[in-house]
């Protein structure tokens, strides 16, 4: 017997990791082309990649930790909600839950029969996941969040601090782009496939804004570049 495989348990993680790295990708490209369309010194590019590499990634980190917290916040205060309405009203919560299965298909005593073995075996478990959606994956956790999101990023904004480091001044520009397009590619290929989802569209569609955003960066640059050659 073959079991049927999902991924959906993977959508927390995959969404933030490639969050992450794109942003950390994009965003450092997009301020390394914007000054070195603007600058004609190699230390210019590199103090703008690593500016946008640490700040990027301590603002990916504070973002994250914030808007997770407050959704932990939101399901502790739920939790503790219908644990109080569990103590002081069982029989109405046991209704409650009964009334849930019924609308998911079951018949009123199948659904009173699953109610009150669930309950007998952990009610609040059971309100939590069936009532409130809240279960072992999507459980917020601020602090993994945030390592996450900063990790994510830097994976990505190193790319345009080497190239910063290593590519010709002349070329940098090109250089910067081509390595990002590649880099967003490949992103955009590894998370569709993990996702279980065709990575074309995907490729296309990180690639079609990359280039947007550095495209308009670099043209800002050279709009208000100060180069003396």
């Amino acid at each position: 017997m073959t079991l049927e495989k999902h991924y959906i348990n993977r959508i927390g993680w995959l969404r933030a990791a490639v969050l992450g790295a794109n942003d950390g990708i994009l965003s450092t490209t997009s301020l390394a082309i914007g000054v070195a369309a603007a600058s004609d010194t190699r230390n210019s590019v590199i103090l703008a990649a690593l500016a946008g590499l640490v700040a990027g990634a301590m603002s990916m980190a504070a973002g994250e930790y914030i808007s997770v917290s407050s959704q932990s916040d939101i399901e502790t205060a739920d939790l503790k909600r219908e644990k109080k309405e569990l103590d002081t009203m069982p029989d109405i919560e046991l209704k409650e839950l009964t009334g849930l299965y019924e609308q998911r298909g079951l018949s009123e005593d199948l659904s009173l029969k699953v109610a009150q073995e669930l309950t007998a075996h952990n009610a609040l478990e059971a309100h939590a996941r069936d009532e409130l959606g809240i279960n072992e994956i999507t459980t917020a956790r601020p602090m993994q969040a945030a390592l996450a999101s900063a990790a994510s990023f830097v994976s990505g904004g190193i790319l345009p601090l080497i190239v910063s480091l290593v590519a010709p001044l002349k070329q940098m520009v090109i250089s910067q782009y081509a390595v990002a397009i590649v880099a967003l590619a490949l992103l955009g290929a590894v998370s569709a496939r993990t996702g279980g989802a065709p990575p074309g569209r995907a490729v296309v569609r990180i690639c079609f804004w990359g280039t947007v955003a550095m495209g308009i960066t670099a043209f800002a640059g050279y709009l208000f570049g100060v180069k003396t050659s």
